[in-house]
């Protein structure tokens, strides 16, 4: 399981923010934002607070109670290249059913040799 401070590496990065911006937000310099991920200084509770309120995620998922966040949910950004989460659903709806059967066998074929 991830820790805080890997989790909000990753949202950063998933969301290509710099440790500027954060640390801006959350009115601190950006040395002291690096040490919260970089795991050398707790992250304080209001800190948490205000993060899950940027990322629009749970504080139970930042703080490893909820493991459901998979990534950006913003279904208007750029998913790839030009295309947006909207986009590859709307695709996904317009397949008959054998077809969205075989995409979802298709992925979870591909998850596996990702774990």
């Amino acid at each position: 399981m991830k820790k805080l401070n890997e989790i909000l590496r990753d949202l950063r990065e998933d969301n290509d923010i710099k440790q500027e911006t954060i640390a801006k937000y959350l009115g601190v310099t950006q040395q002291t934002y690096s040490n919260y991920e970089n795991g050398h200084r707790e992250v304080p509770i209001s800190a948490v607070k205000d993060l899950s309120e940027f990322y629009k995620v749970s504080t139970d998922y930042l703080l490893c109670s909820d493991a459901s966040y998979l990534g950006n949910i913003d279904m208007n950004a750029t998913y790839i290249d030009d295309i947006t989460i909207h986009d590859v659903l709307y695709d996904m709806q317009a397949l008959n059913d054998t077809c969205r059967k075989d995409l979802v066998k298709y992925i979870r074929f591909l998850h596996q040799d990702i774990d």
